[in-house]
């Protein structure tokens, strides 16, 4: 071979070597196998007379047809190594595998009509190298593309719950502050009204907090909210019945509504004013949580107003019975009642209401109007046992007159007595006042006129007689001394035995009782001749003249009169 020979072949090496560069950033430019696979086989006949057919790790995925069997049973058979194989219609055929990291990829099989020679072989070898090269390195790229990918939305993910615990954690910052203020403003001794303050500051929005009955317990936010039509007791209960069955805080037109109830029983009702509908899950959850607070103060509440009644109860109960002073005078100071003012016992009876507890109410309610001062109640016998102090100036009594009136506008039933017992200085004494009052009020169910107030002081000599046999004997010695003008004054619709009760009271003097009576003197002597002429007594004769003067003073009794 002379040398021009030698330079071609050697142009012609350097010319097939730079075309395998060339190939080979090509092959590393491509991501996708079948890219890569279609570019090997094309670029096979630019190194000889060859043909080519590409299969990837022997999932058949020819370029050019599909294999026949006896070919895929032959790469099979090598296992990963280089030979050669048989195909139909070539004279010379070999199969390269595509190795990459780990084994290898598959086979690039090339075909002649004649054995090649060394210098094609090697470039075929080198070009199934690169191609195998190039399908690994697509593989790790495609496989950090998806790692990458995977790790992207791993992050995005691990950001959203990131994002979610931040807002968890502040969340639960929120709430643990919102309890905590709602919790020092019931230990601070706070009631519904700071409640109120604590809730509108937390959640921005005007808030009220009212009894079940709707009656505003405390407020906040904004000006002082307008006074709203006030609900029938029935749409109230199936209101607040409707919140129950929720069993969380609902909406009802403009306002959020959550109860206080411990147990099963509402004490109040929290609101938040909302036209806007901004309350959102925390403005909810505080809602429930001041719901639960409120809850707690006004169960607390109710406790000491029971405690408190049953220790005031019991203190009566011993009062009534008999207590020493000392222990009196301690146990009411406990009470916040002075029980050294002088006081005095009275005993209501107001038949026609089942209702015992709403008697009671009216009662301590009107009892505190007339004295300024809570009134130490208690239940005996089917009435209402009060004991009540004097009037602070002057040591007297109070008008209990007053009472009747208040408590008959405030009880469907107007038909109720009071019997009212003497002023004492000492609780010692308190039974004895009991005592009175009992006896005035037995007075005045006896008397014609049975509604009223009846004191002891009115009774006079009626204060010696109370019992049952004793009052039938009185209205025996009535009607044996007045029973004939009883009987007139009933026919003729007069009133002899008023008169003579007059003539008596005025000690005899007739010009004291006609001016007593509004009558003429000469009427007056009319009425007694005939009050002479129906009792056949002489009204003057000592004897005569007292029992008739009993007689007549307990008729007044008996019909009311004062």
């Amino acid at each position: 071979m002379d040398d021009r020979e030698v330079i071609q072949t050697l142009r012609g090496q350097i010319s097939n070597l730079f075309a395998l560069f060339t190939l080979s950033m090509m092959f590393f430019d491509r991501v996708e196998d079948d890219e890569i696979l279609a570019l090997a086989v094309s670029a096979v006949p630019a190194f000889g007379s060859f043909g080519a057919e590409a299969y990837l790790d022997r999932r058949d995925l020819p370029q050019n047809g599909t294999p026949p069997p006896e070919l895929k049973a032959q790469l099979n058979a090598l296992a990963g190594t280089d030979g050669g194989v048989r195909v139909p219609g070539a004279t010379w055929a070999w199969a390269y595998p595509l190795h990459a990291v780990g084994g290898h990829a598959g086979y690039l099989v090339i075909t002649a009509l004649a054995t090649p020679t060394t210098d094609e072989l090697f470039l075929v070898q080198t070009l199934a190298q690169l191609a195998g090269a190039a399908l690994s390195s697509a593989a790790t790229y495609r496989s950090e593309v998806a790692m990458s990918a995977e790790l992207r939305e791993r992050n995005t993910q691990l950001a959203a719950l990131n994002l979610e615990l931040t807002a968890v954690v502040d969340d639960l910052g929120r709430r643990t502050r919102l309890h905590e203020s709602f919790m020092n403003v019931v230990a601070s001794g706070g009631a519904a009204p700071e409640i109120a303050i604590a809730l509108h500051e937390v959640t921005g929005l005007a808030v009220v907090i009212e009894d079940k009955f709707g009656n505003v317990l405390g407020s906040a936010g904004g000006e002082r909210p307008m006074p709203r039509r006030r609900m029938s007791a029935h749409d109230r209960t199936e209101l607040l019945n409707r919140v129950q069955r929720h069993r969380r805080p609902m909406r009802h037109g403009d306002r959020v509504l959550a109860l206080a109830q411990p147990r099963n029983e509402v004490l109040g009702v929290l609101v938040l004013i909302d036209p806007e509908r901004r309350a959102g899950q925390f403005e909810i959850f505080a809602l429930e949580d001041a719901g639960v607070v409120l809850a707690m103060e006004l169960a607390h509440q109710r406790s000491l107003a029971e405690a408190e009644l049953r220790l005031r109860r019991d203190l009566v109960d011993d009062l009534l019975t008999g207590a020493d002073d000392e222990s009196a005078l301690a146990r009411s100071a406990a009470l916040n009642h002075d029980l050294r003012l002088p006081h005095q016992v009275v005993v209501v009876s107001w038949p026609g209401t089942d209702d015992t507890e709403k008697i009671i109410q009216a009662v301590d309610q009107a009892t505190t109007r007339i004295t300024q001062a809570r009134a130490l109640l208690t239940r005996r016998g089917g009435n209402v046992v009060l004991v009540a102090p004097a009037r602070e100036h002057d040591d007297t009594a109070h008008d209990w007159g007053e009472l009747h009136r208040l408590l008959s506008a405030a009880l469907p039933a107007r038909a109720g007595a009071i019997g009212v017992g003497r002023l004492y200085r000492r609780p010692s004494e308190l039974p004895r006042s009991y005592a009175e009052a009992l006896r005035g009020l037995a007075v005045r169910r006896r008397s014609a006129d049975h509604i009223g107030v009846t004191t002891f002081e009115q009774l006079g000599f009626y204060r010696i007689l109370g019992t049952e046999e004793s009052h039938r004997e009185m209205v025996e010695f009535i009607r044996e001394w007045l029973g004939p003008l009883i009987d007139y004054d009933t026919r003729h619709r007069y009133d002899l035995v008023n008169t003579l009760w007059q003539y008596y009271e005025c000690g005899g003097n007739y010009d004291a009782t006609a001016h007593a009576l509004l009558i003429h003197r000469s009427t007056l002597r009319y009425r007694l001749r005939r009050i002479r002429e129906l009792t056949g007594h002489d009204l003057g004769v000592a004897d005569t003249r007292l029992n008739l003067h009993i007689a007549t003073r307990a008729w007044q009794i008996l019909n009311g009169a004062t």
